[in-house]
């Protein structure tokens, strides 16, 4: 790896990551109702816009199959969409990825105790305009979809409650979910796949710090070439090659 990106590395990496208590103690203190939330950040590596943007049904959800459909993200502008719509998830990060087991639970268990709700809602997400039915999975208390600044406003009460620090964000849960995937042995090119990276630059720049270590053995390369030199047929009835 270049200097270059070593430094981009510097500077893309998560400036905090919770461990696997503190995800669980974060879970703790959130209600019921938004705890499958966290499930999915730090069980799937979900943005908050795509997993506020989670609808009940197959076009999120495989279960049978195993699959997370990440396919589109809420999004609010009372400028251009009069409020709440659907787009695609950022950077064109749209995929389908393995539906871990515990999350599915969790959904399954959201949706039993919980339940959906369902609005009316701009979809963007083809590319053309339309407004369809939409059973988002996660509302408020009473009723209505989050606004980011209604978030940020549980957010911090959760996160004061759970002992994680003002750099503690819902972002942080990805991050959890990346270097997990990563300090765990699983290549860097199938931890791309599930955070839905455009390129596996951007995964290694930002986790690079998360690699397994491994010393290089003192005399690994001529122990080798010895090794294979020892095999070598000319060498075994001590005649050159012409």
């Amino acid at each position: 790896m270049k200097l270059a990106q070593i430094l981009r590395g510097l500077s893309r990496a998560p400036k905090w990551v919770p461990t696997g208590d503190q995800v669980l103690k974060l879970v703790e203190v959130v209600p019921r109702r938004f705890r499958a939330a966290i499930w999915l950040g730090a069980g799937e590596g979900l943005r908050l816009g795509e997993v506020l943007g989670m609808e009940a049904g197959s076009r999120c959800a495989d279960y049978e199959h195993g699959e997370l459909h990440v396919v589109q993200q809420l999004r609010h502008s009372p400028e251009h969409f009069g409020g709440f719509y659907l787009s695609p998830p950022k950077s064109g990060s749209t995929g389908t990825v393995d539906l871990d087991a515990v999350v599915a639970e969790e959904l399954t268990a959201h949706l039993n105790e919980v339940g959906a709700a369902e609005f009316e809602l701009p979809d963007i997400t083809t590319g053309e305009r339309l407004t369809r039915p939409v059973a988002v999975l996660f509302t408020s208390a009473r009723g209505k979809l989050l606004t980011d600044t209604y978030w940020s406003e549980l957010w911090a009460d959760w996160r004061q409650a759970a002992g994680w620090p003002k750099e503690g964000t819902f972002h942080s849960l990805r991050h959890f979910f990346a270097t997990t995937l990563m300090s765990n042995g699983v290549e860097p090119q199938e931890v791309q796949k599930a955070l839905r990276h455009a390129n596996l630059r951007i995964t290694l720049e930002t986790y690079v710090h998360w690699l397994p270590k491994k010393d290089r053995p003192r005399g690994l390369v001529g122990n080798l070439l010895r090794q294979a030199d020892s095999k070598s047929p000319e060498r075994a009835t001590g005649q050159d090659q012409d």
